[in-house]
């Protein structure tokens, strides 16, 4: 039906995704800067060099493995639903296409970085693997808030999304999963890791399936993330990562339509391999050499005959980056991009089309004193399609009261590249338009930042508000229809969240965004972008290997269209609810149970498309 890699030709896709491998990125060592005492985690999305972020300007949220085992959240889109302003909505049940509006951005204006390398760009999409992937137990996120095209390039407009396999540590350990539940579902999980000598390693694999909660609207899937690091005599550290996911997804469509054969297949694989040594107490150097593999195929059969739609991406990266402290208060840090890549789609529009990239960038972060911070940084990006873009970033903190309160601010720019289709784009009712610019984002920030004593929490609050310039749009008004750089939209809100520590063994998380998001050219309202949305979760654990925790999630005021007939409405509100346990048996046997959709809610996230009523599940797991 398809030609995508099975589940078993693992081997094939290996050799695919290493061909394109080999090298290095992102730096990592000591800052120059006068040291805080870190109040939080340190985070390297925001500035490509491990940061407190206790001393950054930029709004930035993490989330640990830790944080996702103990939650059991298991799927990329549960884990950003616990973040300020990243409401993520899908077409359907679990599998299905999802999109994210980070501070209101269009979801292809939303830069997904994996393990250092994009995930996605104007032509490679990130929905089935949104909809689809799993976390796996080595897996952090960081989501770094507004435009960040100055560390990153394009699509960074509204945000970064990182998502990197941590290295192993300690000794070897090994964890079998295994969970069962509503909807025929069943899922496997192995995950090994350690560090032997000089060598550190980690594996997950998953793999499950789901009947979901409609007719013909199965969707199975496999995840493998794997990483490995190694330091040699010479001080030189090498190391490489795998991942990848496969997915097939039968596709129904609408509650209108109902079609009960269609299917959406992805393959998506991405490696890299990094080296960093330091020629200097004063200088490092890492290098990463990156590649993606991707093909998509829709398959959907009719009464004159199936078609078939195949899309395919491939990716190749080279980043270098080098950062100094010699100068006494600054880290400089400079770096070189240079990013091939391909695509071809047989569907609307008859893309066959690559691009090549090189991008320049450096940044000083610079100490203003023991207790304030200034960032500044400039890249520019030249493509061979539509040409140069160039984005600048500034960030300011200063803990005015050290080790409790924080106040920052932030102002960048960033643009999206024109894809092929609006480029390139050919049917018998279509023409690209190859003079297209690039989309033009400009954002700004202030925030605070408040830390509990002992590290028992924090809160944060931001107003965010950005401008969006030269967006492209389908004119179907002429003939043939085209694309033009024509509409400008603004974005503007407040994010909140906190974590609190309550007393022994209880810990309480929030989190809340309220959003203003128009189309300046029409006066219109974004569609998707909900006024307020957040969410509440409180666990604690009893003691006696006992824990329990409560979660629920909300969404309202927010437009939509109708999926039958294109109209524009008001969505539904909805707010849906998770209950989740975990009993440690003995040291090495733990059990876990939780309920989605606890209040059996009856809602839509995109309308026309059921999301699945209350589902119980149970699992085992035993480490060794």
């Amino acid at each position: 039906m398809n030609n995508l890699p099975s589940f078993a030709s693992v081997g094939s896709v290996l050799r695919i995704a290493s061909a394109v491998t080999a090298g290095a990125a992102l730096a990592s060592f000591a800052s120059a800067q006068t040291p805080a005492t870190p109040l939080d985690p340190f985070v390297t999305t925001a500035t490509r060099t491990p940061v407190s972020a206790a001393q950054l300007g930029s709004a930035v949220d993490v989330i640990s493995a830790a944080d996702l085992q103990r939650r059991q959240v298991n799927t990329l889109a549960g884990a950003l639903n616990t973040v300020p302003g990243t409401p993520n909505f899908a077409s359907g049940a679990m599998g299905a296409l999802g999109s994210i509006f980070l501070r209101g951005a269009e979801s292809d204006q939303t830069l997904f970085l994996v393990d250092g390398i994009r995930l996605n760009d104007p032509n490679t999409d990130y929905q089935l693997f949104l909809g689809g992937s799993c976390v796996s137990a080595c897996d952090s996120l960081e989501v770094s808030h507004g435009p960040q095209s100055t560390l990153y390039g394009g699509e960074a407009m509204g945000g970064v999304i990182a998502i990197a396999a941590q290295p192993g540590t300690g000794e070897p350990t090994t964890r079998l999963g295994f969970e069962a539940g509503s909807f025929g579902t069943v899922q496997g999980t192995i995950y090994t890791q350690g560090q032997l000598d000089a060598t550190a390693y980690v594996v997950s694999i998953t793999g499950g399936h789901t009947e979901n909660d409609r007719p013909n609207n199965a969707f199975d899937s496999a995840n493998l993330v794997a990483r490995i690091d190694h330091a040699l005599a010479s001080g030189v550290r090498i190391g490489a990562t795998l991942r990848g996911f496969e997915g097939r997804y039968e596709s129904p469509g609408d509650r209108f339509t109902n079609d009960p054969d269609n299917t959406e297949d992805e393959s998506n694989w991405l490696a890299t391999a990094y080296a960093e040594f330091d020629p200097s107490e004063d200088l490092h150097v890492r290098v990463t050499l990156g590649g993606q593999a991707r093909e998509f195929v829709s398959t959907n059969p009719g009464g004159f005959g199936t078609q078939v739609t195949t899309v395919t991406n491939k990716r190749g990266v080279l980043d270098s980056q080098v950062s100094y402290t010699g100068l006494a208060g600054h880290r400089l840090t400079g770096g070189v991009t240079a990013e091939a890549n391909h695509t071809k789609n047989d569907g609307f529009g008859d893309i066959d089309e690559s691009q090549s990239l090189l991008a320049l960038f450096v940044q000083d972060e610079i100490a203003l004193g023991e207790h304030a911070w200034l960032t500044l940084g400039l890249r520019s990006d030249d493509h061979d399609t539509f040409g140069r873009a160039t984005t600048g970033r500034a960030t300011i903190a200063w803990q005015v009261v050290p080790e409790q309160l924080k106040l920052r601010a932030s102002y960048g720019t960033a643009f999206r590249s024109p894809s092929f289709l609006d480029l390139y784009g050919q049917s018998s009712y279509y023409a690209g338009n190859p003079d297209l610019n690039p989309e033009e984002a400009r954002g700004w920030d202030v925030g605070a930042d408040f830390y509990f004593a002992d590290n028992r929490g924090t809160l944060s609050a931001t107003y965010f508000d950005s401008d969006y310039d030269d967006l492209i749009i389908f004119d179907f008004g002429v003939s043939p229809g085209t694309t033009a750089n024509v509409d400008a939209a603004r974005t503007r809100g407040v994010e909140t969240s906190g974590r609190w520590s309550v007393g022994e063994g209880t810990e309480l998380r929030f989190n809340y965004t309220y959003l203003d998001a128009t189309n300046e050219s029409n006066g219109t309202r974004l569609l998707r972008r909900p006024r307020h949305s957040g969410g509440v979760d409180v666990w604690h654990d009893f003691g006696n290997g006992f824990d329990l925790g409560v979660g629920l999630g909300f969404v309202a005021d927010r437009e939509d269209v109708h999926a039958a007939t294109f109209g524009t409405i008001d969505a539904e509100n909805y707010a849906v609810a998770r209950v989740y346990a975990a009993w440690q048996v003995r040291a090495d046997v733990k059990l876990r149970a939780r309920v989605e959709n606890a209040l059996d809610e009856s809602y839509e996230q995109v309308h026309g498309f059921p999301q699945p009523g209350v589902g119980a599940y149970a699992g085992v797991e035993w480490t060794f």
